[in-house]
């Protein structure tokens, strides 16, 4: 039985495999993207510019909306399907092929905000799809919660070392970005303080995100523990 949301879907045993087929896929898309993507980053290259990228990022977007597709196909409830994986659907739109296709010219803030719209998806797809393998519904949304929290983490630490690393001093490798924002998410601070508007924006969500994750990761292993004596009594 194949899950997303936590929400069981009974299906036949073809339906399964080709689900889980689809959902490894997709893993291993979103894996490699998220590694092409930091590559290029590191070496402050243009994701517009490479034709190799844009290919294969233009054929992963395909494959997450054929997964849509064949959940969708599979779902008892058509309608609830498509508003409940409406940000799915949203990310799966492969923005930046249509932009190189059209020739369109974006103001530079646009533009930048659309080039990290793929390691969203990936991060996104990467914890849904994670916890959509997973049986058990509280470990799948557990699950779900620490792909997230390590893909916000690595995300806002890859746009701060992008916005930062060429006139911060402070800022001199992606080690040193990741080391800023996991002190910025678990609230504890850090001695790196963001010089542009974009490194201070990164710093306020992700300690907005910290506060509001790290109640819920308290509340899951007093529950499990509880849960573990209640069963040992």
């Amino acid at each position: 039985m194949i899950t997303r949301f936590g929400k069981p879907t009974a299906i036949s045993k073809r339906g399964e495999i080709l689900l889980a087929t689809l959902h490894i896929l997709v893993l291993i898309a979103s894996c490699i993207m998220i590694t092409w993507i930091t590559r290029s980053t590191l070496r402050s290259m243009s994701f517009l510019v490479d034709s190799a990228y844009l290919n294969f990022q233009f054929w992963v977007c395909i494959l997450f909306m054929i997964d849509i597709a064949v959940e969708w196909y599979y779902s008892p409830q058509k309608w609830h399907y498509i508003l409940a994986n409406s940000i799915f659907i949203i990310i799966s739109i492969p923005y930046l092929n249509i932009i190189h296709h059209f020739n369109l010219q974006l103001p530079d803030e646009v533009l930048y905000l659309v080039r990290f719209i793929p390691i969203i998806r990936a991060g996104y797809v990467l914890a849904l799809v994670s916890g959509a393998l997973t049986e058990n519904k509280s470990l799948s949304i557990f699950w779900v919660y620490i792909i997230w929290v390590i893909a916000s983490l690595y995300i806002g630490a890859l746009l701060f070392f992008v916005e930062e690393h060429t006139i911060n001093p402070q800022v001199d490798t992606i080690w040193t970005s990741l080391w800023w924002a996991a002190l910025d998410m678990t609230t504890v601070g850090s001695n790196i303080n963001a010089m542009t508007a974009t490194g201070k924006t990164i710093a306020v969500i992700l300690s907005a995100e910290g506060l509001m994750l790290f109640p819920v990761f308290t509340v899951y292993v007093t529950n499990a523990v509880l849960r573990k004596d209640s069963t040992k009594q």
